[in-house]
């Protein structure tokens, strides 16, 4: 897994059917406490309100899943809107709908359609993004080398994410994961064979062209 896809921005959306309103949030969220804040955050907003459902996604894969009916009839709220969630594709997101009843009862069809729908329209506002892993890799060099190099590695398509000065100079690049080789070719070319590429971790960065591929 290099690369995941979540929303781009926070989004809300209102549904309304036969008096009922449904008003979605959807937020980016780091780990499950975030996800059950927003939640809690929603209550305290808007206390008048009967329901506050909620569905989230969490890590690359979406490994974790989670959905709450908050007292609507079972499979009525938290089941669709995550199944909107993962038809999305997304992860890192959670979404809650807070309802105000409008007197008349919707029946399980009815919830699951509104629901349903109020998460997809705030999500249609939130807009997507890709998210890519990339690799840090660590080059140290002499002074005297650093400044060309650098300048050498940029101009073929390297990000070069710090520059760090102390006995020798450290460069901290980053790489999509499969453009190893490709790294070590352009370091070799440009410190002829001098210097060698350490991978030393790896980051998550959101957009596209953030995980640029070196050019040889």
């Amino acid at each position: 897994m290099t690369s995941y896809v979540t929303v781009a921005r926070a989004a809300q959306a209102v549904v309304e059917d036969r008096g009922s309103r449904f008003l979605c949030r959807v937020r980016r969220v780091g780990d499950e406490d975030a996800a059950r804040e927003l939640v809690a955050t929603l209550r305290r907003e808007h206390p008048d309100a009967r329901h506050h459902c909620s569905a989230f996604v969490l890590g690359p894969r979406g490994e974790l899943q989670r959905a709450s009916d908050d007292g609507e009839p079972a499979g009525t709220a938290g089941a669709p809107m995550l199944e909107v969630l993962r038809g999305a594709g997304v992860s890192d997101v959670a979404a809650v709908v807070t309802r105000w009843f409008g007197g008349t009862l919707l029946g399980a069809g009815g919830l699951v359609r509104a629901y349903g729908d109020a998460v997809r329209a705030a999500l249609a506002e939130a807009g997507t993004l890709r998210r890519s892993l990339l690799t840090e890799v660590a080059l140290d060099l002499d002074h005297a080398d650093a400044g060309r190099v650098e300048g050498e590695l940029r101009a073929r398509g390297v990000s070069v994410l710090d520059v760090a000065y102390d006995a020798r100079v450290r460069l901290l690049l980053a790489t999509a994961p499969d453009s190893l080789d490709r790294l070590g070719q352009v370091v070799a070319a440009a410190t002829s064979g001098a210097a060698e590429p350490v991978v030393v971790g790896e980051r998550w960065v959101d957009g596209p062209g953030q995980s640029t591929s070196p050019s040889t």
